[in-house]
């Protein structure tokens, strides 16, 4: 499968997901040049950018394997940049992580958040 449909359906999930516990999507696939944001949601009085990784099996490891401190540290110039350029000013965010995990039911994938990723 490719990138593209493989992500659109992964993002998809994801976004059902944050909203069954209560986040409000504000914007999708955010790219600025060297970076990209997945989701940018709001849950209370955080901003929170989320990643999203898929896994249709484990030959290259579980989803959350794939959050690097290189990815970690993209992210962060990434939502940096708009939080500049959307006058966030000190408003608290944060980083989360979605796993799809596709590999054990393909009709039916495990979803894990981890809410403020760090490295």
């Amino acid at each position: 499968m490719s990138t593209t449909p493989t992500g659109n359906l992964s993002e998809d999930l994801a976004c059902h997901y944050l909203r069954n516990h209560g986040y409000e999507i504000l914007d999708r696939n955010y790219r600025i040049p060297g970076g990209e944001i997945d989701i940018i949601a709001q849950e209370k009085e955080y901003l929170v950018f989320v990643e999203v990784k898929t896994r249709y099996s484990h030959d290259y490891g579980l989803p959350v394997e794939a959050m690097t401190p290189w990815k970690i540290k993209y992210l962060l110039k990434a939502a940096r940049f708009y939080l500049q350029k959307n006058k966030w000013g000190n408003g608290p965010y944060r980083l989360d992580f979605i796993g799809i995990d596709f590999a054990d039911n393909s009709e039916n994938p495990a979803v894990e958040l981890i809410r403020n990723i760090t490295c």
